[in-house]
């Protein structure tokens, strides 16, 4: 490095401990050689840690082809993953150095008594990045936090004529506020491919997310292939609303995306749902219904007109194979058993057919995850029940709770992605309301449920169903800003909890979504700073 450069580049290090961003120009290529970074990042981060401060008047570290990352044996998967995280804008990947110290460095050592399974510790100096954590899903959020240190044209998809990339110094210390922080995903109404359930899966990883709630199937698809229910697929899956051309995937592909999700330390929880939302079963398999006659496939988007048989034996041996085989594909301890809007299955049916579905689950080793009407049955716990409906609690709901049945938050009026922000939005619906971003973050999960107590709820989810959700830009424009705003309800500790604070960090975002080709939605509740998103 020239005596010029290396002066450059001591006054840009020096501008960072003023919190100033600048970009430092080679003297022999006239290209920029410190990426510029926006001040101050350590109060823009999402969601919002337990603690965090910079250091002020110290060099920031820079990121650059020379750096390593070094790691003990059981973190290889994170670091890893780091290795080639910035590949894309920076244009290298960082070398592995296992067994040593130094560079980025990811260590197992902090105490799990203060940061628990998922928390880290972040500590960057001038010549050293530490991420220490109890597990590797601790590293691995910690990673994400880094990113957010770093300059927002990090996340872009090509490459970036920089360099070396700045982290300003500082401490993070951060944990969980709940162990379920959910996203569901509807591939169901319309079908999403593996490449746009993994691209999905990269987006709610970086707001420390950690479920993916795959609805597999509904009146109007079927997704998954079952072993000796062939017609399921090719009946069931072969379209979708509107009358497109639907999909399904093999067993292999959906121990692909269990495996994908599993490196971004997301548990998939795969759902099917019944009695009801079962058109594309008994379009499939007639024998499924009371009256035995064959149904057509359903294309369009209501709710509530078809149910399970509960007194044929085929139905318990379909929903015993179904299950069966889910559980064998996936590691994850929850089957989602679904259990809403039978509007059209008598109560004593639905006792029966949900019962067993949920014996099932448990015979497979599995804990049963269903909708908030499952509680009018005495499931016995463990159970889970995702609460969605807008209103008074229902009483079985507390009931059950306070029987030890686990309450997922999913009010739709806060964390439905699919109802529209507002009445000009094109895509989504609105039977639950309008919901812009201040109305996702503006509650508190601890009190939202009257008679409930805090400690029966697991945690909170953000669902987007895909009536009208047909490309993965589209899920970008309904999940984006919103589903940042429930991960830090799910990820932060209460007392950070502040709208004015949220606006600002949010709209930080805002310059990285941009980046990453995220197709956000300007919510014109949010202060972005000169960050224009993608067209709709």
């Amino acid at each position: 490095m020239t005596r010029l450069r290396l002066i450059l580049v001591a006054c840009v290090v020096s501008a960072f401990g003023l919190g100033i961003g600048i970009g430092v120009v080679s003297a022999t290529t006239g290209t920029p050689s410190v990426a510029p970074t926006p001040a101050n990042l350590y109060s823009d981060i999402v969601p919002a840690p337990v603690e965090s401060a910079a250091t002020t008047g110290s060099s920031p570290f820079l990121l650059s082809a020379s750096t390593q990352i070094t790691y003990p044996p059981t973190a290889k998967g994170v670091a890893s993953y780091l290795s080639t995280l910035f590949r894309p804008a920076a244009g290298f990947t960082l070398a592995l150095a296992p067994g040593q110290s130094g560079g980025i460095h990811l260590a197992l050592t902090a105490p799990r008594s203060r940061v628990g399974d998922e928390g880290y510790d972040l500590d960057v100096t001038t010549d050293q990045v530490t991420i220490a954590a109890a597990t590797s899903a601790g590293l691995f959020h910690g990673v994400q936090t880094l990113r957010q240190l770093l300059p927002p044209i990090i996340d872009s998809t090509t490459r970036q004529p920089y360099g070396a990339w700045p982290v300003p110094t500082g401490h993070i210390s951060d944990s969980a506020r709940y162990a379920y922080r959910g996203a569901g995903l509807d591939v169901a109404r319309h079908f999403f491919t593996v490449a746009q359930v993994e691209r999905y899966i990269d987006e709610i990883a970086r707001y420390k997310i950690n479920f993916l709630h795959l609805h597999l199937s509904d009146d109007q698809g079927w997704r998954i292939a079952i072993n000796g229910w062939p017609a399921l697929t090719a009946v069931g899956g072969a379209t979708e609303v509107g009358g497109g051309r639907g999909g399904y995937y093999t067993q292999a592909q959906y121990r692909q995306l269990v495996a994908y999700a599993q490196s971004r330390f997301v548990t998939l929880i795969p759902e099917i749902d019944a009695p009801g939302h079962v058109t594309a079963a008994l379009a499939s398999y007639p024998q499924l219904s009371c009256n035995g006659k064959p149904t057509s496939v359903f294309t369009g988007i209501n709710v509530g007109f078809s149910s399970l048989c509960a007194t044929k034996p085929d139905t318990y041996t379909f929903l015993h194979d179904v299950i069966t085989q889910l559980a064998a594909l996936t590691p994850g301890p929850y089957i989602g058993i679904g259990g809403d809007e039978a509007n059209a299955t008598t109560a004593a049916d639905y006792a029966e057919i949900v019962g067993q579905a949920a014996a099932d689950a448990r015979a497979a080793g599995k804990i049963p995850w269903g909708w908030q009407e499952t509680t009018s049955l005495p499931l016995p716990a463990p159970a889970v029940a995702a609460y969605w409906k807008v209103g008074a609690t229902p009483a079985s709901v507390i009931d059950a709770a306070a029987q030890g049945t686990s309450v997922v938050l999913v009010p739709a009026d806060h964390a439905y992605l699919d109802q529209k922000y507002n009445p000009a939005t094109q895509l989504g619906l609105h039977w639950a309301g309008y919901v812009d971003v201040q109305d996702a973050y503006n509650w508190d999960p601890a009190t939202y449920l009257a008679d409930v107590a805090p400690s029966a709820v697991l945690g909170v989810e953000a669902d987007l169903w895909t009536e009208t959700v047909v490309t993965s830009a589209d899920i970008d424009y309904m999940a984006f800003p919103r589903l940042p705003a429930i991960a830090e309800i799910g990820w932060s500790p209460a007392s950070t909890h502040d709208w004015p604070a949220f606006q600002k960090r949010l709209a930080a975002q805002g310059s990285r979504w941009k980046a990453a080709g995220v197709n956000f939605y300007a919510s014109p509740q949010v202060p972005w700073p000169g960050a224009t998103p993608l067209a709709p």
